[in-house]
């Protein structure tokens, strides 16, 4: 497994080529969620179907969620104690877009810290079947995440789970060539 890591601000900050619905050790993994927050393919397809039928229950009581926007379950059958969903926006139709992809992290940052969660994966938002170019979905991602770590918080630990070795290379590069 293809893994760096890095410390900002007291926070360790992790890269890791894997799969975002197995990721033992970390409190929370988020969901590059659908608006009704059900099952679909990716990111989704892959949390709904190890977490179990439980997710997508709790999940309707907060469905629909607009684009930016960031809820909190249960894990069910996931080794992590929460999923948080972020909609994530679809690229060149969801405006502004950039704003939008920000707001999913900076608002599964902070719901991560209102929950007590201590670490928290992240897959590539919005660069699947939302089609975000992923270099542009990972500068965003990762300026977002260190923007957020200024301010003190409780989380410890924040993971990219990137599925694809092109998408690990595009973060590891971005994170490598930073001057925090």
């Amino acid at each position: 497994m293809e893994k760096s890591i890095w410390k900002v601000n007291g926070v360790k900050i992790e890269c890791i080529r894997g799969d975002i619905s197995n990721q033992p050790g970390i409190d929370a993994v988020v969901n590059a969620a659908n608006a009704q927050l059900r099952t679909g393919g990716g990111v989704a397809g892959a949390i709904h179907k190890k977490a179990g039928p439980g997710l997508q229950n709790e999940g309707r009581k907060y469905a629909p969620i607009s684009p930016g926007e960031a809820v909190i379950t249960g894990a069910y059958g996931l080794p992590n104690r929460h999923v948080i969903h972020c909609l994530g926006p679809v690229y060149g139709v969801d405006t502004p877009s950039e704003k939008l992809l920000s707001s999913c992290y900076k608002n599964a940052l902070k719901t991560a810290q209102e929950k007590g969660v201590g670490s928290i994966a992240f897959p590539a938002i919005s660069t699947g079947a939302f089609g975000y170019p992923s270099e542009q979905a990972a500068k965003i991602a990762i300026k977002t995440v260190y923007d957020m770590l200024k301010e003190p918080g409780g989380i410890k630990k924040i993971r990219f789970v990137l599925f694809s070795k092109k998408d690990y290379f595009i973060y590891k590069d971005i994170i490598d060539n930073m001057t925090v």
